[in-house]
Parts: C-alpha cells; structure tokens; sequence
C-alpha cells in the first residue's frame, strides 16, 4: 500500500455535512465537497490486510484495495478503470449504496473503517470532471436484439453490458423519463437528476435505445400500452427488470380518509417540480403534521421532502424496537451490523418513534386528523417475530398527512409478469433459474423483481450477472463478468 501506517496515523473523515437551515431551503445535494487531499489520505487508512473482507462484503467484488492504493499514489486515471472493472455507476452507488463494503472492512474490527463509499464517489467525479468517462464501443455486432422491461439500476446495467457485449438493446420505462426509482423515487438532494443524465447520455452513445412512456403489461385500455407477447416474439430474449413495486398497505379503520398515501404516491411529485413538469405538487406537507409510517431508507427520503415543502412537523414510526448505538452482538464483523443509523434527513428535524404500532385513522369530514397507536412489544418464536401490545401505551397523534413507507412485496402480477405466465415464489418474487431464466424461455429477470426489495448495489450485480447469462444464451459462451448467482442473499434486507 501507499502508506502501510496509513490506518495508524490517519483518523476516518468524511464530507462535511451544508448545514440544517441553508440545505432545507433548497434541493441540492447534502454534501460539502472533499478535496482531492484529504480523498488521499483516506485511501491511505486501507491497511494492506491481506484477505480483504471489504471484495466480498460488496456484491459487485469492486476491487477496493485495488483502487484505495491507485488513489494515494495519485494515479486517479487508473482508478477509474479499476472501478468501472465492476462496477458500472460508481456514481450511484457512492450516493445511495448503505456501503456493505466498509461493514467487512477490516480495519473496522478495532477503529473507525476506511471511507470506502466516499473514495469511491471521488474517483468517478473527478473521471467525469476529467472527461475519461466516454462511450464504450462495442467490437463487433451480433445481429440479435434483446428488450430490457425496466430502467432502473438493474435494467440499466443489464442494458449497458449488453450493449458493449454487441447485441441491439432497446430499454422499455413506463414512465416519461428513464431511471425508474433513480428518476421518481430517490429525491433530488439524495441525487441531483443531471447525474443520472449525464451516464444515459453515455449509453446512448454506445448504441443503447431508450423508449419512455412504454407500458409493457399494461392495462388493456392503457394508450401506451405494449403487449408482452408481441415484445418477446420482436426480441431474441426479454429481461424484466421492473422491480419490485408493489407496496405494502395497511389496512386499518380509518385507511380510507383522504390525506393518507403510499410513499410512491408522494415521492415522484417533488421530484416532477424540480424536472419542472409542474409548479407544485399535487400532494404537499407545507403547513401540516406529518406522520410517516416505516423507519427505512423510504421514510427517509420522505422525511427529507417533508422538510423542504415546509412540514409543520413530522413524526416517523418504527414498529421494530430502537437499535442498539453500536454494532449488536449478533451482527458481528465482518456481517452488516444491526445498529442505530441516522440519515441526512433525519437531522433536518423528526422525532423518531420506535416499537409503536398504529391502530386506527380518525378523521373529519372524510379527511384524516390524527392517528391512534400503542407501543409494542417484540416476541421471537422459532425465528419469526410477533409484536404484542403494551399495556396502557395507547396514544393520540395529530396527523394532517400521513405518509406509508412499509416497503414492498414484490412486482405487480397484474402486468407483463402475469401476462408471460411467469412462475412465482411463495413470497411473490419471480422464479428463475441458474442461468437467470423466468419459467419461460429466454424471458430473464434480474434485480428486485426476483430478489424482493433490496439495495442499489445488488441490482446492478443483478444485471451485470443476468447480462452473461444472455449473452452465453443467444451466443453460446460469453466474456461478460457474473458477479453474483439468483440463489444469492442480500446482505442488506
């Protein structure tokens, strides 16, 4: 390494936070930047610890040792090699990936692990500020053609290596822009947009098509509809990347009041403003008591939002109980560690309530003003959790808007998923095989539609893997690296 003392003599830092008051009054990203200095002295912390857990802890196996040396050694061009080696949107995923990679750090067993996630992201923006990101053309041209149904980081990627590999790739999104969630559902102070812009420009020009609007498996009256059946008799192979988006509910009494709504309801409208689609959102916590209901990455982003509309205050619920500061005993290194986790967001102003349960929406005229819950205590029988009421718990809690982030079961059936025919898994996830094949014939599926809702970082494994899969099956063998396997687990739920 650069500095085999780096561990030693350098503490762990990362990017100083805009502060509170100045961030809430716009949208822009979280971060102050981080020199190119203090980029390299963090790399210098990687401790030349010769089995590097952090390779395994990454779904994509990025070759982190690898670029940390290049890095602190100044060769910031080689870097970029060495990480888009594995991984294709480095700059997504040193945005929104939990980082898995710094979890199995070594250096984390005893002190602060090294900033794998942000060293990551300095490489790929100086790359992009250095102009080394450009097309990546593809040697020869297969004559065979493949439809990727989603365009969300798995679609992406599985569209990118494709691409490269020189077949005709065509990207099929339901929406009017392409990203999927990375579009309407991440906020833009967690990725500004032009980010997203800037790599669908690349693909572009590497010869991959993109078609919005385009509603594969839609409802029969749907004027952009597409017909599954037609798209895979166009295609020599079909890969449903759609994710998985059918959201929890919770079906209480009160659930039809007016003012309550699914995250995904809400989400999408804030960033259409700053697409400047609309001028304001249909659905706003301006002025209002805010209750959002689940404690994950989701809540967050709608706690962010609410901030920057203008809440007049905001409650977020967990029914799990509060995690423990540090790592819990039974996460131990180098697994992902059960332990509390505080956001951006949440430091823009939320009282995080935890093990509470809520039981009822009460409301006037037709429209939701206050939510019932209780506390609740969390029994584990046989590995399976049930959740038992505390006794003299129950509470009142305004709620002008209430905001439900529960997470998701998996893809919609009602959709090109029930139309091919598609065998499903007990827990509504699409079956596929070893080679990433649905039950039907060159129809494959990759990311969170047959994995269940999982992280940035797993979908593009997804679609990288599911890509040599496609290859291998229209030619035969294939040279496309397959990081992962569809019986593989997330090490993040």
């Amino acid at each position: 390494m650069g500095d085999p003392k780096g561990f030693m003599i350098h503490d762990r830092k990362t990017p100083t936070m805009r502060p509170v008051p100045v961030r809430l009054r716009d949208w822009k990203e979280v971060y102050e930047e981080f020199s190119n200095e203090d980029v390299s002295i963090q790399a210098s912390r990687c401790m030349d610890c010769g089995i590097p857990f952090c390779n395994n802890g990454c779904p994509l196996g990025n070759l982190i040792p690898d670029w940390n040396e290049l890095v602190n050694n100044g060769d910031w061009r080689q870097a970029i090699d060495s990480l888009h080696a594995t991984n294709n949107f480095p700059e997504l995923t040193g945005r929104l990936c939990p980082a898995p990679c710094e979890a199995a750090c070594v250096a984390g067993i005893n002190t602060d692990a090294v900033t794998i996630k942000n060293i990551e992201l300095s490489i790929i923006e100086r790359a992009f500020a250095e102009g080394w990101v450009v097309p990546v053309m593809p040697s020869v041209q297969t004559g065979k053609s493949v439809a990727v149904v989603g365009s969300g980081p798995g679609g992406l990627a599985v569209a990118q290596q494709l691409t490269r590999a020189g077949h005709a790739v065509t990207v099929f999104e339901k929406a009017d822009r392409i990203g999927g969630l990375l579009r309407y559902g991440i906020p833009e102070f967690k990725l500004e947009k032009h980010i997203l812009d800037r790599r669908l420009a690349q693909m572009s020009a590497e010869g991959t098509k993109f078609v919005v609007n385009a509603f594969v498996g839609g409802p029969a009256d749907h004027p952009n509809r597409i017909d599954p059946a037609a798209l895979r008799s166009d295609h020599d192979a079909i890969v449903l990347a759609g994710g998985a988006t059918n959201w929890r509910d919770l079906p209480i009494p009160g659930r039809d009041l007016a003012g309550i709504y699914q995250a995904m309801e809400y989400l999408p409208l804030a960033n259409k403003v700053q697409e400047g689609d609309i001028d304001a959102p249909d659905i706003s916590a301006e002025g209002k008591a805010v209750v959002i209901i689940g404690g994950g990455d989701t809540g967050a982003d709608c706690l962010g939002t609410a901030n920057r509309q203008g809440a007049k205050s905001v409650h977020q619920f967990e029914i799990m109980p509060r995690p423990p500061q540090e790592r819990a005993e039974a996460t131990p290194w180098p697994t992902w560690p059960l332990m509390m986790r505080t956001a951006s967001a949440h430091e823009e102003g939320v009282e995080r309530m935890y093990a509470v349960n809520t039981k009822e929406f009460v409301g006037d005229s037709g429209v939701v003003t206050k939510l019932r819950g209780q506390e609740v205590e969390m029994i584990v029988e046989q590995g399976r959790p049930r959740f038992d009421p505390v006794d003299g718990s129950d509470f009142e809690l305004d709620a002008d808007l209430v905001l439900l982030a529960m997470g998701f079961t998996g893809p919609e059936v009602d959709s090109a998923v029930g139309q091919l025919g598609l065998e499903l898994a007990p827990n509504g996830t699409v079956v596929r095989d070893s080679r990433w094949q649905s039950s039907e014939d060159n129809v494959f599926v990759c990311g969170d539609m047959g994995r269940g809702q999982s992280l940035i970082v797993w979908a593009i494994a997804e679609g990288r893997s599911c890509a040599a899969a496609v290859d291998e099956t229209l030619m035969g063998s294939t040279l496309l690296p397959s990081p992962v396997k569809p019986t593989d687990k997330p090490l993040v739920a």
